[in-house]
């Protein structure tokens, strides 16, 4: 469910609660494929299944950097910002990967804003995803993001 703030004030008053989590979404040999393709990382953990079987965990598994990419996908799904011009990606402040993600495995995300402050271009909002792995202990992906929010 797709939670919309009209405000500020609005995002400020949720810092701290939960969003989420997303559906499931498969990760598929083919993705893994395109993104090696798109960024030059060809590694064979990721795209030679047959090399992979006999590799480290049994199967291909999807570059961290896929993982990480489909934040902005589980943030439409999670949330809306429905005022300001414009939001800004301005990086990120930390990035984990605890576990990786087998091809084929089913993931899903949960975000929590963290801090909203301002900034000379606007605000600027810490978000934390946490991308779960399912059927696994640890996550997938744990990144905070930050966000300029333009006025």
């Amino acid at each position: 469910m797709t939670t919309p703030f009209g405000s500020l004030e609005e995002v400020r008053a949720a810092l701290g609660t939960p969003l989420g989590p997303t559906p499931w979404l498969p990760v598929h040999q083919d993705w893994i494929n395109e993104f090696g393709r798109l960024t030059g990382d060809q590694q064979w953990i990721h795209t030679d299944p047959d090399r992979a079987a006999s590799g480290p965990f049994g199967t291909t598994i999807a570059h961290g950097f896929l993982t990480l990419s489909l934040v902005p996908q589980f943030g439409a799904q999670l949330f809306r910002l429905e005022f300001g011009s414009a939001r800004v990606n301005y990086g990120l402040n930390r990035v984990r990967f605890p576990a990786p993600v087998p091809v084929d495995a089913r993931v899903r995300a949960a975000a929590e804003f963290r801090e909203l402050s301002p900034s000379g271009a606007g605000h600027q909002l810490t978000t934390q995803y946490t991308i779960e792995l399912e059927g696994s202990a640890k996550p997938a992906c744990v990144a905070e993001t930050l966000t300029l929010l333009l006025p």
